[in-house]
């Protein structure tokens, strides 16, 4: 039995998924390093941290609204 022939667009949309997961777990793995320094008292160093967690997110964002864009 051989797979369905699959299409870039369908390669696509798989691979918008995986990176979208892939950021949120970067995401998340920065808030905890910020929380982390906050707790050290670095709180510059944490805000930098939660502002790239929050860029990441919109990059997730735009990962999921690409993919909806392709179906």
């Amino acid at each position: 039995m051989t797979e369905p022939h699959l299409t870039d667009m369908d390669k696509l949309a798989h691979l918008l998924e995986h990176w979208r997961e892939h950021n949120d777990e970067h995401a998340a793995n920065y808030e905890s390093w910020a929380d982390k320094a906050a707790r050290a008292g670095h709180k510059e160093t944490a805000a930098l941290l939660r502002q790239a967690a929050q860029a990441t997110q919109q990059i997730s964002d735009l990962f999921s609204r690409a993919k909806k864009a392709i179906k």
